[in-house]
Order: structure tokens, then C-alpha cells, then sequence
């Protein structure tokens, strides 16, 4: 039997709205996918595991790599929403310190892929990276992560543009790495793998900001980043 993104079981036969099952055929690709790999899922494995006969799911995406890219837009979009709610404190101003800053951007990737599982490794580790239209939803998804927080860094730390981007590049591929290796491991928790990669990265970036802060000629400059 299939089921809905949200779990729910599906009987053979459900009428599902257009919507609802194109939720559900990128819900079951994403878990296929992650599973087993592009290149060893089929269509018809697809179809078969969604109830749904081959037609109907042509329907909605005319080939396979139709559906990897929308799947891949999906996580990316996750990731990007999971950005914006821990970067929201500091674009509104109420974040108590820099630390602070760094250790929302570290959970927001840690949270998105324990949630994710498996299906995290399609924006971070995915087999189809030869193929120029994945490579570049995926760059996408990667570059849009890092203009952000880049955005917030030079916000609150002050830093110039291209330090900015240079330091979210690494701090978002240090998080990144960690909450795989966390998902795969099942270890170190969640809580604890965000503290390390946190109190690591704070301890970077904040060195970072005392050497930028003593070497600019505008003494009367300032930011939050404290």
C-alpha cells in the first residue's frame, strides 16, 4: 500500500486531488532515491510503490530525471525555509549575540537533515552530479544557503561581502558535513553535534571579526557580533 507524505496509508484505487499526489509521487521518488540511488530506481518502481499505473505518473512528470529535479527543488526549498526561521531572530534585530547566530544556522542544518534522513544526501551528496541540470538545482539550493547567511554575517558582524560569503561557504559546509555524518552515525545527538560544530565555528568566525575589527581604519565603526 502507498502512503501520503504525511504517512497516512493510501488503498489502491484512492482518488487523490492533482496536488495530493503529486505530493505523494515526489514523497516516494525522494524515498527511492535516497535509498537506492538514481540510477537503480526505475519508473516503474515508482509507480509501483505509489499504487499509481505507469500513464498516471507520466502525467505529472514526463521522465525520470523530471522528478529527481523536482524532488531535489523540494529539499532545497526545505533547507532554504529552515534558514529563514533561524536567521528570522537576527533580521528583526532581537538576537542576543553572534554566537547565537552561528548556533541557529548549525541546528538549522542539523534539524533539516535528521528530519530528512537519507534524502538530505540529494543536496549534498548526489550521485547525479555529472548530469548539468541537477548539478545546478543543487548548486542553487547550495549558493542561495550561503548568500543568506552570507547576508546576516555581513549584517551583524560587519565583515566585507566577500569575507562574508567566504566564511558562510565554510560554515554551512562544516554544518552540512556534521548533521550527515550525526544522521549516519545516530551520534553524537543532535543537541551535542550542534554545540561542537557551533562552539568550533564561533571561535573561527569570531577571530575573524577581531582581526577585521583591529585592522580597519574606521575605528568608529562597530557591529553586533559579540
Amino acid at each position: 500500500m502507498a502512503e501520503t507524505p504525511g504517512g497516512a496509508v493510501i488503498e489502491p484505487g484512492t482518488r487523490l486531488s492533482r496536488a495530493q499526489r503529486r505530493a505523494q509521487l515526489l514523497a516516494v521518488g525522494r524515498t527511492l532515491f535516497a535509498a537506492q540511488g538514481y540510477h537503480h530506481v526505475a519508473m516503474d518502481d515508482i509507480a509501483e510503490q505509489a499504487c499509481v499505473t505507469k500513464p498516471v505518473l507520466y502525467r505529472h512528470f514526463p521522465s525520470k530525471l523530471h522528478l529527481y529535479l523536482a524532488i531535489v527543488d523540494a529539499a532545497g526549498e526545505e533547507l532554504l525555509t529552515a534558514i529563514d526561521r533561524a536567521l528570522r531572530p537576527v533580521v528583526a534585530g532581537t538576537a542576543d549575540s553572534g554566537e547565537d547566530v552561528v548556533a541557529a544556522i548549525v541546528s538549522a542544518y542539523i534539524t533539516f537533515v535528521d528530519a530528512a534522513g537519507e534524502s538530505s544526501a540529494l543536496l549534498f551528496e548526489s550521485d547525479v552530479m555529472h548530469d548539468p541540470d541537477v548539478r545546478d538545482r543543487v548548486d542553487r539550493a547550495s549558493s542561495e544557503a550561503v548568500r543568506r547567511v552570507a547576508e546576516v554575517l555581513a549584517q551583524v558582524a560587519g565583515l566585507p561581502a566577500v569575507d562574508s560569503e567566504a566564511t558562510a561557504t565554510a560554515l554551512v559546509s562544516a554544518a552540512a558535513g556534521a548533521a550527515v555524518f550525526r544522521m549516519r552515525r545516530g551520534e553524537p545527538t543532535c543537541e551535542r553535534t550542534a554545540a561542537l560544530v557551533s562552539d568550533l565555528a564561533w571561535r573561527g568566525i569570531a577571530g575573524i571579526v577581531e582581526h577585521h575589527t583591529r585592522s580597519s581604519d574606521d575605528l568608529g565603526s562597530s557591529h553586533r557580533f559579540t
